[in-house]
């Protein structure tokens, strides 16, 4: 049996199965399957092992087990990070975030190349900046953030256990500082007061009882998906570590429901605490995060109220 033959069949079964993207699906689970990539699968040559391993593949794919869980890992912008039950698969739709956060410290950081010796920057007054990832879940935008923007101090923030077994090991070899805690807790990390440049979150925001593909429902944790009856309740707190923790002229990015843009824009806004408040779509041009400035503070004021 040739190779294409084998994937048509394969991609006809996640088809009739419901599966959004067959074709994509079925060729990566060929790469898969025969220890290769994408790219090289022409080369291929389908022996009787690997017809009965990818069909196998398949068979998990046509029942709805995501294709992250089926091949262990997920792709997001410029690494890949290993995922499984347990762990909030990281959505190529987020990387319209990332793309927002990295032009940001890029634009904060054209002046002085971040490669260049602490004793220069000193004197230049340039210091490398502070990133809190929270919500980190697998540390995919923790890591791709430290990625593109080397030298940068980056925090990630969870509370699931689960998901920081996949985030440490995702992390590990990296100066990233991954830390334990709720960000709904009040007074979270103090020490950060005033001192962040940029916060950035892809929190638990789907309105509790919306409707979810297979995929999603079964196998995504629920506590990684729902935040509370709108959707809102760890976005609100978000935004309050945000308002305590930026320095004046820091920036935040939070991703929020398709429905759920115009109450996260007025979440900043009623804080008093953010300009440049501004609704993003990502590049399908849904409604997808939310962006902001923090103010500058007045004299002798405080870092914000604990949240």
């Amino acid at each position: 049996m040739m190779l294409r033959e084998v994937i048509d069949a394969a991609e006809a079964a996640l088809a009739d199965a419901g599966v959004a993207s067959p074709r994509a699906d079925a060729e990566l689970l060929a790469a898969h399957a025969a220890g290769t990539d994408r790219g090289r699968l022409a080369l291929t040559r389908p022996d009787a092992a690997f017809v009965d391993r990818y069909r196998g593949l398949v068979a998990r794919r046509a029942e709805r087990v995501p294709l992250q869980h089926i091949i262990g890992s997920a792709a997001f912008g410029p690494v890949t990070v290993s995922v499984g039950p347990g762990v909030f698969i990281p959505r190529p739709e987020t990387e319209a975030l990332l793309e927002w956060a990295v032009a940001q410290l890029l634009l904060r950081e054209r002046s002085l190349p971040l490669e260049f010796p602490p004793e220069i920057r000193a004197v230049r007054n340039v210091r490398p900046p502070v990133i809190v990832d929270l919500c980190t879940g697998s540390g995919a935008l923790a890591l791709a953030l430290a990625k593109t923007v080397p030298g940068a101090r980056v925090i990630a923030v969870d509370d699931s256990d689960a998901a920081l077994q996949y985030a440490r090991r995702n992390l590990a070899g990296t100066d990233i500082e991954l830390v334990r805690a709720d960000v709904t807790e009040p007074g979270l990390l103090p020490e950060l007061d005033g001192q962040v440049d940029l916060v950035v979150a892809n929190p638990p925001y789907i309105p509790e009882g919306a409707a979810l593909e297979p995929e999603v429902a079964e196998h995504d944790p629920a506590h990684a998906l729902f935040g509370g009856p709108d959707g809102m309740t760890v976005i609100d707190a978000v935004v309050g570590l945000a308002g305590r923790w930026l320095r004046d002229g820091g920036r935040c990015a939070v991703e929020h429901d398709d429905t759920t843009s115009a109450r996260t824009v007025d979440a900043f806004r009623r804080t008093g605490q953010f300009d440049a408040i501004t609704a993003r779509r990502d590049l399908a041009g849904r409604p997808r995060f939310v962006t902001a400035t923090r103010n500058r503070r007045q004299e002798g004021a405080s870092h914000g109220r604990a949240v």
